[in-house]
């Protein structure tokens, strides 16, 4: 019965936009006049449109007052405002700037080792002692001739303030203490090369010579290496194309595969240079390290916030299509009535990426009831029916 009814309007449509003295299709066709040809194309496509309009229209009444009314199924979501953060995401090694190998500053056997691996130091802390050859003697009798030197010299100085005896015997007391006393700080400082101390606070990686070795100055001579596990820091590389959107000050998300932890930080520094060969800039974050599990050249993911909006509209990406024009466009349900809404065709732009979220740059305002599942399957203008929306989930 519906077919036939369905021919019975395609026929009446027909007869009423026809008209009966029109030449038909096949005389057109045998004139072989171009333009008349394309006219009559024109003509049939718009009676086609109008039937089709016609047809859908009473599918829906059809259907409507039989009750076997069969709706897309859909679920809306509600398209609000929130804070959004995208970060850049990036790969990097932890480094310090303070893990340095220790050498002797004077030749020597190593006398004694006072620290062992592991072992956290203060800075200025004595590590080992070197065999001084006898020169901690020689300084103490130059410290001798120094007391005797400043005992003279202020003995004549007293004579000379009482106008008794010489300059030259006064100037000669004054120049030998000067002498003696520049003797005992070099020595002094020469004996304090027998030592070897902490640089800086920090732990004692690797005891690298033994107790007993003869040291000396030079290449290959180390014999501790120390690191400060407490000033780590990242540094990665930024394309250029980033510059805008990367700062001094920006939150930084440092995490490590290995051992499954993420550290918060913030940029510390930008690079001022453009690396010709890779097109990017270092950036420089501090690593903090308060549980010491952290180490050097250790990998890490690095995030970076290269923009921000307090009031970004998110939309999932599934329900976004495109168009032959290359246009984006989701599907906007009306207002909900019997939970039955239309869904309208909406043309958007959009913004960066974050996971499976996109930022809906215009085209979809604050509170907008966007279909997400079945978004595929409607068309413009088309009833929908709702099954739930993002609150019932």
């Amino acid at each position: 019965m519906k077919k036939i009814i369905y021919t019975l309007i395609a026929v009446v449509a027909l007869a009423a936009c026809g008209d009966p003295s029109e030449k038909s299709v096949s005389d057109l066709i045998a004139q072989g006049d171009l333009e008349t040809l394309r006219a009559k194309k024109i003509a049939i496509s718009e009676q086609q449109r109008a039937i089709e309009k016609d047809l859908q229209l009473l599918d829906s009444v059809i259907a409507a007052k039989s009750g076997i009314e069969k709706l897309p199924l859909v679920t809306i979501l509600t398209a609000k405002g929130e804070k959004f953060d995208h970060f850049l995401e990036l790969q990097g090694d932890v480094k310090t700037k303070q893990n340095v190998l220790i050498y002797p500053e004077m030749a020597g056997t190593l006398q004694r080792v006072y620290v062992k691996e592991g072992q956290r130091v203060q800075k200025g802390q004595l590590l080992a002692s070197i065999d001084d050859g006898g020169m901690s003697s020689q300084v103490s009798q130059l410290k001798t001739q120094a007391e005797l030197a400043k005992t003279t010299f202020e003995r004549q100085k007293r004579l000379w303030e009482q106008k008794i005896g010489s300059e030259i015997q006064y100037l000669q007391a004054k120049s030998s203490y000067e002498a003696t006393e520049n003797a005992v700080k070099q020595a002094q400082s020469q004996l304090g090369k027998s030592t070897i101390r902490a640089p800086f606070s920090g732990i004692i990686d690797d005891v690298i010579k033994d107790q007993g070795t003869v040291v000396a100055p030079g290449p290959g001579a180390e014999v501790f290496r120390i690191v400060n596990l407490s000033d780590m820091y990242i540094t990665v590389d930024v394309p250029e194309n980033n510059l805008g959107g990367i700062s001094k000050g920006k939150e930084a998300k440092v995490y490590f595969p290995v051992l499954g932890d993420t550290v918060i930080s913030k940029i510390r520094q930008t690079g001022n240079f453009i690396n010709p060969s890779n097109r990017a800039f270092s950036v420089e974050i501090p690593v903090p390290n308060k549980k010491g599990n952290i180490k050097p050249n250790l990998s890490a993911r690095v995030s970076l916030n290269d923009y921000s909006n307090d009031n970004a509209i998110l939309i999932p990406q599934g329900i976004i299509s495109e168009n032959a024009d290359g246009e984006q466009y989701v599907y906007v349900a009306s207002e909900p009535n019997d939970n039955k809404a239309v869904a309208t065709r909406r043309i958007i732009q959009t913004g960066k990426t974050q996971g499976s979220l996109v930022e809906a740059l215009s085209g979809i305002n604050d509170g907008d009831l966007l279909i997400k599942e079945g978004a595929r399957t409607v068309k413009e203008g088309q009833n929908v029916q709702i099954l739930k929306t993002e609150s019932d989930e």
